[in-house]
């Protein structure tokens, strides 16, 4: 009997599909399986793994789904992915979204998967940075070249900051505020152009700043920019930031200015309320490096029939693996997250084959999906 695709706390707590807190004592959730990593082929595994009934929770340590597709190149065109000739990054992840949707697999974003200790039932228990905890009879690393870590701010005094009027990502209310975006890429320019724009959740004032008057982004961004500065709806500083202005209110401490070094050598402060630094995210192995797995060159060494790991039930599927002839394309991580649920499939159920059906002619799969092959497309 194949397994419920269903995962289930261990006690009356509830698992979240967004980053939070939780008791470290609180009793684990139980699942069939934890995918480290949101990005699209850890997206693509949840699939695979949902065909075979294999539920599934996905944690990540950025706020968002997509990983590298949506972090370094969300607007950007891909065209190597098979059927689609043409696709952005943020495109292909809501595409696999929609895709898992059936599925209904619990997303913890925002935190970093910190311990995995294998059981001594065969099981792993697993908690993260926000202290979420699962317990795992299987676990499939999808974290591309590792988690990926803003670009941090080094000004004394700033991170006390972090997370409320310091933010490393486009996200928030800052309507009616002064904000000041510290960076020279698409996610800093596209994040100006946002906040500009009128309706209600546009910035009171909103200051790009940069070392220079020099960017990388796409042409159409580039333009945009340079219109909203010629109208004088965005404000230009070319600077770097030295360091911080702070006040004190009924106890509290508040982020008031930037402190800032033109390159003539003067000095000013930029008033802000909201600082965004968007300077791009640095990947990191991480905790993978401290669980005893095989590496080589910081990749995880894998047996390619299951994808499984020197540690049995452990797999890596995408970027983070290694073996010969290995690729590091998105269609290799597809290919690897197919095989990789057979692997878990053996694990969970051994003994039991599991025959090869075509989500064609196959009414079990055609359940899963929630489909009506009847229905047409």
């Amino acid at each position: 009997m194949p397994m419920t695709g269903k995962t289930r706390p261990a006690s009356s707590a509830n698992s979240s599909n967004e980053s939070s807190v939780t008791c470290p004592t609180a009793a684990p959730t139980e699942t069939d399986a934890l995918v480290i990593g949101a990005g699209p082929v850890g997206l693509f595994q949840v699939f695979e793994l949902g065909l075979l009934e294999i539920g599934a929770h996905v944690v990540d340590s950025l706020p968002y789904a997509g990983g590298q597709c949506t972090a370094l190149y969300a607007d950007k065109a891909i065209y190597d992915i098979p059927g689609l000739p043409r696709c952005t990054g943020r495109e292909l992840i809501e595409r696999l979204q929609r895709q898992i949707a059936p599925f209904e697999a619990p997303l913890h974003l925002g935190q970093e998967v910190r311990t995995v200790q294998a059981q001594a039932d065969g099981r792993f228990l697993i908690e993260s940075s926000a202290g979420t905890r699962w317990l795992a009879r299987a676990v499939i690393v999808a974290g591309g070249v590792g988690s990926f870590q803003p670009r941090r701010l080094k000004i004394d005094g700033v991170a006390a900051f972090e997370g409320a009027q310091l933010r490393y990502h486009a996200d928030g209310d800052v309507a009616g505020r002064q904000v000041v975006i510290i960076g020279d890429g698409d996610g800093a320019l596209e994040q100006a152009i946002r906040l500009t724009a009128p309706g209600p959740q546009q910035a009171a004032t909103v200051t790009l700043m940069h070392r220079r008057d020099e960017f990388k982004a796409a042409p159409a961004t580039l333009a945009a920019v340079q219109a909203l500065r010629a109208s004088g709806r965005l404000h230009f500083v070319a600077a770097q930031a030295t360091g911080i202005t702070t006040s004190t209110t009924q106890g509290a401490n508040h982020l008031t200015g930037l402190v800032v070094q033109q390159p003539d050598g003067a000095r000013r402060t930029l008033a802000l309320d909201v600082l965004f630094v968007l300077t791009g995210l640095a990947p990191k192995l991480g905790p993978i490096a401290e669980w005893g797995l095989a590496l080589e060159r910081k990749q995880v060494v894998v047996d390619t029939a299951t994808f499984e790991t020197g540690t049995p039930g452990l797999f890596a599927v995408g970027d983070v693996n290694t073996y010969p002839g290995k690729k590091k394309l998105i269609l290799s991580g597809f290919h690897e997250a197919a095989l990789a649920a057979y692997g878990v499939a053996a694990r969970l159920r051994p003994g039991t084959p599991e025959p090869l059906e075509y989500t064609t002619s196959s009414t079990r799969l055609h359940r899963l999906l929630k489909v009506d092959p009847e229905a047409g497309p």
